[in-house]
């Protein structure tokens, strides 16, 4: 006895089928009588698969007629159909989720009777919005619930790709700096030189800030902002006179246009203990590490992104590749309610 369409579902009224279909997979949702309720995502995979004839006012669809239904019912129904078609084809348990993400996965080899859900899926299109503020409301749930948050990306020709997402904290192992004095920095174009050979020691071997050109010390205009902010960095001119901390930060936003925005999150890392670098060479803001850069490799590159930030997921993925490329994780900063936050973004494979 076949299903019938009613809706967005198929029923399955015959007790034998509806057990069949339920007990090899979990399809569906049991009803009172015996029958079973599917989604009209579940019965295309189950035509597909041979195990399900589905009819509408007594005609047999086809499983193009099938999703061509589901298309007219439903935003997004290819892209959802290739996400649940990949995840079951990769022996997983696949649940409709009704509330903010699109699928529930559980553990292989689990039910949903016996075991948690192991993971929240949302299903994009590859030229669907790549969101900031929406990516960190969902990975706040997904921490708070403890799940895994994946996002499963489809490209045109219908492959996917997997991301998990996460909130991150940083942390590095850097120790109190000790108290020197004053260091002072002439400003050349678009960087800060201490030419005082023992102020440049003192700087690079405290706090591992700029790079040693010869004996003299270059800053970033960054670190040189933030040195001044903390009071270890006074700046003059090349003809030697005081400039104030405000004509600087003024002249450093002529030239940098996102200059606050990448001073914040250069503070906030500071803050955490970490080296912060240039990450111009990766294409992303800053490259950080956990400790001494001689000792160690940078573990994160990081990107800072405005509030109400959104982009096509072609960027996203070009930065996530970049990262992995590199071995290192590709975090993304945002300044949100006053603090700083990062979302880690990785490929895996389910």
């Amino acid at each position: 006895m076949p299903g019938e369409l009613v809706g967005e579902s198929i029923l399955v009224k015959d007790q034998t089928e509806a057990s069949q279909i339920y007990n090899k997979g979990c399809y569906g949702y049991p009803q009172k009588g015996g029958g079973l309720e599917l989604d009209i995502l579940e019965a295309a995979l189950l035509s597909e698969s041979d195990r399900l004839q589905v009819c509408s006012e007594g005609v047999v669809l086809t499983v193009p007629e099938i999703i061509r239904k589901g298309v007219s019912l439903r935003d997004e129904f290819m892209t959802k159909y290739l996400v649940y078609r990949d995840l079951r084809q990769r022996g997983y348990i696949v649940k409709l989720d009704g509330g903010d993400f699109d699928f529930r996965v559980f553990p292989r080899g689990s039910l949903p009777s016996n075991s948690q859900t192991k993971a929240w899926v949302l299903a994009v299109s590859e030229r669907s919005e790549f969101n900031m503020a929406f990516m960190l409301s969902q990975a706040e749930i997904s921490e708070r619930t403890r799940k895994e948050l994946l996002l499963a990306v489809v490209d045109e020709e219908g492959d996917l790709t997997y991301y998990e997402a996460e909130r991150a904290v940083p942390k590095g192992q850097l120790q109190n700096e000790r108290a020197y004095r004053l260091a002072e920095g002439t400003m050349i174009n678009d960087s800060v030189l201490v030419l005082d050979e023992g102020e440049s020691d003192a700087l690079l071997k405290e706090g591992f800030y700029g790079k040693k050109i010869g004996k003299y010390l270059q800053l970033s205009l960054i670190e040189a902002a933030y040195l001044v902010d903390i009071e270890r960095l006074s700046i003059v001119s090349i003809a030697g006179r005081p400039v104030k901390p405000s004509s600087f930060l003024k002249r450093a936003k002529g030239l940098q246009p996102d200059f606050d925005m990448r001073l914040e999150a250069f503070k906030d890392l500071r803050a955490r203990d970490l080296v912060v670098k240039t990450g111009f060479k990766y294409g992303t803001h800053f490259r950080v590490y956990e400790g001494d850069p001689s000792n160690h490799h940078s573990k994160y590159l990081v990107h800072v992104v405005p509030q109400g930030y959104s982009t096509i997921w072609a960027e996203i993925s070009r930065a996530i590749r970049l990262a992995h490329g590199v071995k290192k994780e590709i975090l993304f900063a945002n300044m949100a309610d006053g603090k700083m936050e990062y979302v880690n973004l990785k490929r895996v494979r389910p």
